[in-house]
């Protein structure tokens, strides 16, 4: 399946922000929450908007493929989402207000655009040949 390819780019793209938060953690020994460590919040917050986002995303991209969505746009919006993903967690790192910015935007429109395409194929792709 091609979004599994996807699901491991983000699944990776977690694991190194959760790595970030722990780093963060470790170097100014919080062993929860943010202990009032303006760097540790951050980190977190780029991790935990992460993991907010990326499981709706895989599900509707998943299922816009399992509907017979063609390859070519399924490539297009995981594509899309993951250069949405890595451009808001970096920017959120570096304290980057229009790189979040553009990256939330990039994730927002990908998942608009995954949820009516999958509205298109899932009843009438099969009755269109989409």
């Amino acid at each position: 399946m091609t979004s599994s390819i996807y699901a491991v780019i983000l699944a990776l793209l977690i694991c190194w922000l959760a790595r970030k938060v722990i780093g963060v953690r470790r170097r100014n020994k919080v062993p929860y929450a943010d202990g009032g460590v303006t760097e540790l919040q951050v980190a977190r917050s780029a991790h935990s908007n992460a993991t907010e986002y990326i499981p709706i995303t895989l599900l509707l991209l998943l299922t816009l493929e399992f509907n017979g969505g063609h390859l070519l746009v399924v490539h297009l919006l995981g594509v899309a989402f993951v250069v949405g993903r890595i451009i808001h967690c970096r920017s959120i790192l570096a304290e980057d207000l229009k790189g979040r910015t553009l990256g939330m935007k990039t994730t927002i429109y990908t998942i608009i655009v995954l949820s009516v395409a999958n509205l298109a194929y899932f009843p009438f792709g099969k009755l269109l040949n989409l």
